[in-house]
């Protein structure tokens, strides 16, 4: 145990030197207080004016279309025939202009004339044209608030219940999307840089031979708790100093930025986020002292680890499905399956989205699989540490670890 403890804290202090692992754990704080730098200052020497009223032209053939001329953000200016409109568009007086046909009411037909190169009309100056003829057409018909009403006929509140069916705390674009996303791809990055360190340490020292001297002091066992303890306290620090980054931005946000306004990051995120952490960790941790034990070197191990890899990113590329079906059968299955727990969990966390039972059953499968392949990569390092020369194949593998 005393030599376990020795392992841990030399990985544990060598870790903390290395240049990469500090950028990387104050890469975050430095770029919260740029990125409110940034913004204070933006916000403090910038100064818009006031937006420019767009001048829309309009030939009426009609006679009925000659009120409601100015509209929010738009001035329709009417010409009595298509020549002075083109004129005044050639002039750059108007920015397009349209013709009403005699005929309009039964055809409903207009045509536009612009000098810009678009496919279609944007939909902001469909909606002002719309805007303009619907208020035209029923001046006088029906009262102002029907006539806003058919301009403006939804505005649409979702209220979403729980599985009570009582309704559930709502929450800003923000928390629902942004924050788990931030969250997976933070946790994602700590898990996978972590468990490379312990990856790349295994390598260097089989590689370099340096192996052989540590195991004639201490046994690979010792050797294996003392290099994945020891790493995953250093990921542990890194990822406290990026959840505290975290809880202070927000809170500091929230005064500076009206967007974050709404933004919250509820405590038991926190302390699930940890726990998911750490389980995470452990699993690929394994995965990756069992490779990197295989392999004769670094470049070799990392085909191997591409395997527990590519799965294992999964739930970030379907980040939106997830966050936005996150009670799906998919979701569900990415939360059971290990390699994709911790990131899928995270996720659907800090949606609010995942049901008590669904968290006790991951974690205890989570921690299954880090049992058992605790106990694989044992044997394996154990077995193939000290093995140099050709890669051996899989069947090999499975006939060394029945051995050992």
């Amino acid at each position: 145990m005393n030599k376990t403890f020795i392992i841990l804290k030399h990985e544990f202090r060598q870790t903390l030197k290395n240049r990469s692992f500090i950028i990387l754990t104050l890469a975050l704080p430095l770029l919260a207080i740029l990125g409110l730098g940034i913004y204070q200052g933006v916000q403090h020497w910038y100064h818009p004016g006031a937006p420019q009223e767009v001048r829309l032209g309009y030939v009426d053939r009609t006679g009925m279309f000659g009120s409601y001329t100015s509209q929010p953000g738009v001035l329709f200016v009417l010409y009595p025939d298509e020549e002075q409109a083109k004129d005044a568009l050639v002039a750059k007086d108007i920015k397009e202009y349209f013709v009403i046909p005699a005929d309009y009411l039964s055809s409903g037909l207009i045509t536009r004339y612009t000098t810009s190169r678009d496919v279609e009309p944007s939909k902001k100056i469909t909606g002002q044209i719309t805007d303009f003829l619907l208020s035209n057409l029923l001046d006088g018909e029906v009262s102002p608030q029907v006539m806003e009403r058919v301009k403006t006929p939804l505005l649409l509140a979702s209220v979403r219940l729980d599985e009570t069916g009582e309704i559930a705390p709502s929450q800003d674009v923000v928390s629902s999307f942004v924050v788990p996303i931030v969250f997976a791809l933070l946790f994602m990055i700590s898990i996978f840089f972590a468990s490379g360190f312990l990856f790349q340490s295994v390598t260097e020292e089989k590689e370099n031979r340096v192996i052989e001297i540590l195991l004639s002091s201490v046994s690979s066992g010792q050797l294996l708790v003392g290099k994945v303890l020891g790493l995953g306290a250093a990921g542990l620090i890194q990822v406290a100093v990026w959840l505290i980054t975290i809880i202070v931005f927000s809170q500091v946000a929230q005064g500076i930025i009206p967007a974050l306004s709404d933004l919250s990051i509820p405590a038991s995120l926190i302390g699930w986020g940890l726990m998911y952490f750490i389980l995470g960790y452990l699993l690929f941790a394994a995965l990756y002292a069992g490779v990197g034990s295989i392999g004769a070197s670094a470049r070799e191990g990392q085909g191997w680890s591409t395997i527990f890899v590519l799965p294992a990113i999964l739930p970030y590329y379907f980040s939106y499905f997830i966050i936005s079906s996150p009670e799906s059968a998919v979701s569900r299955a990415l939360t059971f399956f290990p390699l994709t727990s911790p990131i899928t969990s995270m996720m659907r966390l800090a949606t609010g989205a995942i049901s008590a039972w669904e968290i006790a059953l991951s974690l205890i499968i989570l921690a299954g699989s880090i049992a058992l392949t605790m106990w694989f990569a044992a044997k394996i390092f154990r077995v193939f540490l000290l093995m140099y020369g050709k890669r051996p194949a899989l069947r090999e593998i499975i006939r060394y670890v029945r051995e050992a």
